[in-house]
């Protein structure tokens, strides 16, 4: 098996400064892709890309806020080819139906859904300019897939996403583009790291995983590069749970 089957491929993922985002990129990087890193940081990205650097690999630091359709497309016309693109960039507000705002709402289809899209979008005339098809791979949840209490608002964004990705797969096949997403369950990160100290909060969440521990980071990648790479190059339109049997209940 080759150990390293994205050489010669640029991949640009967003949200890459921290958890999951990093995770990618630097597993990304493992396979030889070189990278564009994208978040509203450049310090998280420059910590990132020291790392992803030690591979041999380019890495380029694209501060950018992916909800600005003009300062996405600036940023990817910087890149001379793309070849994958790793939609990570998300957030997430746990809120009761009743008191969801307009500004929550707004911030999270903004960022999960707009993002993902004016990313889509700008990458795909890239990659159409350059006529060498590509990979496409969406953040999506577990709770993309089914729904939740105090997640109204997460969940309609997710299942955005996943109406998008199945869409974007029809649409772009004749351009040679494969698009696919990712749903994980929680992960423990720094940003989940205080909610899951709660001991209660950990054990319920826990106890809904068949396979019985949270995932990594590390469990959400390695999904990714199977998405973004060779091995997949008959699979369009489809979710990838890694949520341990949550959504199999």
């Amino acid at each position: 098996m080759d150990t390293a089957p994205l050489i010669g491929q640029t991949a640009i993922v967003t949200g890459a400064g921290r958890g999951i985002g990093a995770a990618c990129a630097l597993a990304l990087a493992d396979a030889g892709a070189d990278l564009a890193l994208m978040a509203r940081s450049a310090d998280e990205l420059e910590a990132v890309a020291s790392s992803a650097r030690a591979s041999g690999h380019g890495v380029t630091v694209l501060p950018c806020d992916i909800t600005d359709p003009a300062q996405v497309a600036a940023a990817v016309a910087t890149l001379a080819r793309v070849d994958i693109l790793v939609n990570n960039a998300g957030t997430d507000r746990p809120t009761a139906f009743l008191d969801v705002t307009p500004e929550i709402l707004e911030e999270l289809l903004a960022v999960n859904v707009k993002g993902t899209f004016f990313m889509s979008q700008a990458v795909v005339r890239k990659m159409k300019a350059g006529n060498h098809g590509g990979s496409i791979v969406n953040m999506s949840s577990q709770l993309g897939l089914v729904g939740s209490g105090y997640e109204t608002a997460y969940c309609a964004a997710k299942f955005g996403v996943e109406g998008l990705t199945r869409s974007m797969a029809i649409e772009l096949a004749a351009l040679g583009i494969r698009v696919n997403s990712v749903a994980p369950t929680v992960v423990e990160t720094p940003r989940t790291a205080v909610a899951l100290a709660n001991e209660a909060l950990r054990t319920m969440i826990v106890g809904r995983i068949p396979l019985g521990r949270l995932a990594t980071p590390e469990d959400v990648a390695a999904a990714v590069v199977f998405l973004a790479g060779p091995m997949s190059s008959m699979i369009t339109g489809i979710t990838v749970p890694v949520d341990g049997g949550w959504t199999a209940q």
